[in-house]
């Protein structure tokens, strides 16, 4: 099993952060179904003010260019992503058009 860590940061409103921690609490069943057969097995997203960081377990195999590559095949994840793009707003530094970035891991107790 492997474990990512990525980071994404809100639009800084209150109103819309409420907005979207609604849709986190009834996600479509397409885009979970989708996360699953993707390889991915658990994901969590934490959030502080309007920084998100989420956690995702996926198997082995997992392989992120194939995800990107499914969902942008994938109407039901594409139109999730539109209305998503509504709530988020890239980290300083970003690529244009680029959401989710991946975190480097800097420490662990038990490694």
């Amino acid at each position: 099993m492997k474990r990512y860590c990525l980071a994404l940061d809100l639009i800084d409103d209150e109103g819309l952060i409420s907005d979207y921690e609604k849709y986190h609490k009834e996600v479509w069943p397409e885009i979970k179904k989708s996360i699953l057969d993707s390889g991915i097995v658990e994901m969590e997203i934490y959030r502080i003010e309007n920084r998100l960081f989420m956690i995702i377990e996926t198997i082995d195999e997992f392989d992120f260019a194939k995800k990107m590559a499914d969902d942008a095949a994938n109407p039901d994840v594409r139109e999730w992503e539109q209305v998503m793009w509504r709530y988020q707003q890239p980290l300083p530094r970003s690529k244009p058009g680029e959401k989710w970035r991946l975190m480097d891991k800097i420490f662990s107790l038990t490694e």
